[in-house]
């Protein structure tokens, strides 16, 4: 019979470098899960991404065990790296400021490596989608796009 799952937890952390300092600690604590076995399991698995901004899904169960998903790096924090900007670097009038630029290359890595977590089919939505919050952010996508 399967695990009753009593709460999703959802975070995001730096692959390799979990601890059980705030945000992870109080999340799990409180939760009753055993934060040093989730840091361990963690950096084992994402430690050929040391550094990078990973969401995680956690799945505690009734037992207080638990299972986790890891995702891909969010698309903004990969346009900043493609952009050569410090994240938190996003331009605050977006429409009139910006702050770098991508090509369209760029944005379709992006899209191939986000395909498995977003929501569409086709890696041409995807790239509309990356190219969406490039611009959100103050980053111009330079070039036609492939569709055009």
């Amino acid at each position: 019979m399967a695990k009753e799952v009593d709460v999703y937890i959802k975070l995001q952390v730096k692959g390799g470098q979990a601890n059980p300092a705030p945000p992870i600690g109080p999340a799990l604590g409180s939760k009753g899960v055993n934060i040093m076995e989730f840091c361990k399991r963690f950096n084992a698995q994402t430690q050929e991404q040391m550094g990078k901004v990973l969401p995680v899904i956690i799945q505690v169960y009734k037992d207080k065990t638990f299972d986790f998903v890891i995702k891909t790096p969010p698309a903004a924090i990969q346009l900043f790296e493609a952009a050569k900007l410090q994240p938190g670097q996003g331009s605050a009038e977006p429409n009139r400021k910006k702050v770098g630029s991508v090509t369209w290359e760029q944005v379709k890595a992006i899209a191939e490596n986000k395909m498995p977590d977003l929501n569409c089919f086709t890696v041409e939505s995807a790239m509309k989608m990356v190219a969406g919050t490039a611009r959100s952010m103050g980053i111009t996508v330079e070039g036609t796009p492939p569709w055009a």
